[in-house]
């Protein structure tokens, strides 16, 4: 059958199995995308939660494996089928799959480091667009592109004679290949109508990342802009006028066709280009949000080759619209988003992880109604060519209510990373003098490490200081580690790295801000009536009847996510004063707990209720956790803080107070390098607080029960008493951390209970939690009811280890498997020297 003039011939006895198989390899290429990228983000969740690394081999070999499962069948669409349309559409996953294969060997960049992601990000996008253009001039796609109604390729490839343009004059089709170029034709000054409407839905697509989400530092934005704006250019040279022009086709052409195969064509090759853009975590919105756009372009080509003058100026315009839809597409998951933050151990309050699902299912919504919109206004046969003033007004407006979201309900202003800068020089404490037993030896010795560390500190930072004030940098200085908290990207860290003065140079995280607050953690058991199990294991209620001794005289300090100062198990034993809260994340200036964690760990420490192992103790804390997660920074902050506490609003170095320091300090968190530690970073705090004098207790971490899983400080350091987990029946809890840890120090130290440890939660609560975290108080209080029971112990941390360790009773380890590589080199190295006998313990001290 031949077709009509200007129409391509379709024959009536075309088979209907190449598209079948085109079907069934979009199919496949969607489900094998979404599973490798969901399970590649569980695998590095997983790992994160059990506290191990993730496999640097990952994102590369499942980038591999991507390329052979969806690029084999591709390739066989690209090659093998008669229809035009259905090579054309094997051609361009194919080179949407290989660009996600190449993308993701990117993710061997650490998450840690994410300027130098997206910087590589765009320079590899950048690279893919030449190379697709190389490769489309190799194969040549079929068909010569014309006005929707003109040139359109027949079902085996052939080309139709020219078509007429609207105005009756002969428009020369547009080559490919090697063919001759067409003649040069002017560039219009100003963007048409096309290139307009893509910039209006992109900018509706980024309304909810405005909204919902938060800007990084400000070379991490300018990146994210670059790596979009890459991106962008890579989608507009992948899906070209060749690539839309052969489903233009029909007799008459039908827009519908050009809008519904092309379109779903093109979205499963933007899922491919979305799924590569990103870290880990942070292209799981894309996969939502990029997809639909596809739809939103085949429109926006059909309205490009309706109101282009000529093929050469269409081609401009679908060119441009590409790149803006797309690039704007990728921008907010790009820039609003830190993939650090979209993790598992934020899944159960309304965090980030939340928000950002949030902000992809409003995306998804919104492409779906602009691509919807756009196909009913510009892809239908009687549509009108677009009006470029109210393009120009629709651009407009949208660019305005991006600010205004931004600005009004959204988290204006950059929230970037920070660099923490250790200095070479730290202090020497080595020959301290033994000072008085007791409390007022214990006050003489934290005064005198207080005077040398500061005196360190203010002597060697006073260069970097000055240039870093110079550069605007916003510094911090600390002394407990002798270091400075300044702004910076990667240029900034190579300079301080290369300082004579510096040692090294570590990224410390900030959390970005969340559009509404994550709400308050609360408990859903009943109110203790008598001592609690725990509490009874270990001995704690026989101290308490039969000894006498509740911790009356000690104060405990605490690190974590705050404390529920008016819980009632807690309000009474808050030593109060102006120096004994401090939060350096929000600067409350009360005891506030959004997490629950600090006020758990405090509870188990000191509360009353039958909660807590030193009822009669005192407690101040310290925010070092915000929403779950910390930094060095904070860290030391907290630390600080407990050596020589200052009054709200002080400086640190000359309104510490030492002899308000706090007995002993209990710290249920540790410091993995996803926020920005390394294994020395806080090795000089706890020498310090050792030399001063001050009990520091660690939780040893819930990372079992791999062996050596004691890896994030302080709980490797020999210097503070390391604490793992054991249940009702003395065993070993499977998640409590074992040695060995580098150095030949044994760990854990001791162990106590942290299998269902019920205690205070905000809002006056009461929940029942599982970790070392909730072990680890629990020995703070024993230490706290030996220095209590002798106050002539006080500050004497070598014996109360001793005595810890003596009077330790028999626990039962528990290993990962019967094999002898899972024996962690002894059992002394799964349950230190055993469970806490806090009965015991207080006897051997009063000795």
């Amino acid at each position: 059958m031949h077709g009509q003039p200007g129409y391509p011939a379709v024959s009536s006895r075309t088979s209907p199995w190449p598209v079948v198989a085109a079907v069934l390899v979009g199919c496949w290429t969607v489900a094998v995308t979404v599973g490798t990228q969901t399970g590649g983000w569980l695998t590095d969740q997983v790992l994160l939660g059990f506290g191990r690394d993730r496999f640097g081999w990952l994102w590369p070999v499942l980038g591999l494996a991507t390329v052979a499962l969806l690029g084999t069948p591709a390739l066989l669409l690209a090659v093998a089928p008669r229809s035009a349309a259905v090579r054309a559409t094997g051609r361009v996953w194919l080179l949407g799959a290989l660009a996600l294969g190449v993308l993701t060997l990117l993710r061997v960049v650490p998450p840690v480091h994410h300027e130098a992601y997206l910087a590589a990000l765009a320079g590899v996008a950048l690279l893919g667009a030449l190379a697709v253009r190389w490769a489309a001039r190799r194969w040549a796609y079929p068909g010569l592109v014309g006005p929707i109604g003109g040139p359109a390729p027949t079902g085996n490839g052939d080309a139709t004679r020219p078509e007429t343009t609207g105005n009756g004059d002969a428009t020369r089709p547009e080559t490919t290949g090697n063919a001759e170029p067409v003649a040069p034709q002017r560039r219009p000054r100003r963007p048409g109508p096309v290139p307009l409407l893509a910039v209006a839905a992109g900018l509706a697509l980024l309304l909810p990342w405005a909204w919902l989400g938060a800007l990084g530092g400000l070379l991490e934005t300018a990146l994210a802009l670059l790596a979009a704006a890459a991106l962008g250019v890579l989608a507009a040279t992948l899906l070209d006028a060749p690539f839309w022009s052969v489903f233009a086709v029909g007799r008459p052409p039908r827009p519908a066709r050009l809008v519904l195969v092309g379109g779903l064509v093109a979205g499963v090759a933007l899922l491919l280009l979305a799924a590569g853009a990103g870290q880990s975590g942070g292209q799981l919105p894309g996969l939502l949000t990029v997809p639909p756009v596809g739809f939103a372009l085949a429109a926006l080509w059909a309205a490009a080759w309706r109101s282009g003058a000529n093929p050469a100026e269409a081609r401009r315009a679908g060119r441009a619209a590409t790149g803006w839809l797309v690039g704007l597409a990728a921008l907010g998951p790009l820039a609003f988003t830190d993939p650090e933050e979209i993790t598992l151990l934020l899944v159960g309050t309304r965090d980030i992880p939340f928000w950002v699902a949030a902000a992809a299912g409003v995306g998804l919504a919104v492409a779906v109604v602009v691509a919807i919109g756009y196909a009913v206004l510009l892809a239908r046969p009687t549509a009108r060519t677009p009006n470029r003033r109210v393009a120009a007004v629709a651009a407009v407006v949208l660019l305005v209510a991006f600010g205004v979201v931004d600005l009004g309900p959204g988290q204006p202003g950059l929230y970037g990373e920070r660099l923490f800068v250790v200095l070479r020089a730290q202090a020497d404490l080595s020959d301290l003098p033994a000072g008085a037993p007791g409390q007022a030896g214990r006050d003489a010795r934290a005064a005198e490490v207080y005077r040398r560390l500061v005196t360190t500190a203010e002597r060697s930072q006073g260069d970097l200081l000055r240039e870093v004030n110079r550069l605007r940098l916003d510094p911090v200085s600390y002394y407990l580690v002798n270091a400075v908290e300044v702004d910076g990207g990667p240029a900034v860290r190579a300079w301080l790295a290369g300082r004579p003065e510096v040692a090294r140079v570590l990224v410390s995280q900030r959390l970005r801000p969340l559009p509404a607050p994550a709400g308050q953690s609360r408990g859903d058991v009943p109110r203790p009536t008598a001592p609690e199990w725990n509490i009874r294991q270990i001995g704690a209620d026989r101290v308490w009847s039969q000894l006498g001794v509740t911790g009356t005289g000690i104060v405990v300090g605490s690190s974590d996510s705050g404390v529920d100062g008016s819980h009632p198990a807690l309000s009474a034993g808050f030593r109060g004063g102006d120096d004994s809260w401090y939060d350096p994340w929000d600067d409350t200036r009360s005891p506030t707990d959004q997490g629950g964690h600090g006020t758990h760990t405090v509870g188990s420490a000191v509360g009353r209720d039958g909660i807590g192992v030193a009822p009669d103790a005192k407690w101040v804390g310290c925010v070092n956790l915000d929403r779950n997660l910390g930094n060095p920074a904070h860290y030391l902050d907290c630390l600080q803080f407990m050596l020589a506490p200052f009054p709200a609003g002080g400086d640190p170095f000359t309104d510490g107070r030492p002899e308000r320091a706090p007995q002993v300090l209990t710290n249920s968190w540790g410091c993995p390098p996803i926020e920005g530690c390394d294994q020395r970073v806080l090795r000089p705090a706890t020498a310090a607080l050792d030399a001063a004098g001050i009990f520091v207790v660690a939780a040893a971490g819930n990372t079992g029960p791999w062996c050596a899983s004691i890896d994030d400080p302080p709980a490797p350091y020999p210097d503070v008493l390391t604490v793992g987990a054991v249940d009702a029946q003395r065993r070993v809890a499977e998640f409590s951390s074992r040695g060995p840890v580098p150095g030949g120090s044994g760990k854990p130290d001791v162990l106590a209970p942290g299998v269902g440890v019920v205690s205070a939660m905000p809002g006056g609560t009461y929940a029942a939690l599982d970790g070392t975290s909730m072990a680890t108080p629990q020995v703070a209080g024993v230490v706290a009811l030996m220095w209590s029971a002798n106050p002539a112990l006080v500050g004497d941390v070598d014996r109360t280890r001793q005595i810890l360790r003596d009077t330790a009773t028999a626990a039962t380890p528990t290993y990962r498997s019967d094999s002898p590589s899972d024996a962690c080199g002894g059992p002394s190295n799964v349950t230190g020297a055993g469970q806490v006998d806090a009965y015991a313990a207080v006897r051997a001290a009063r000795r």
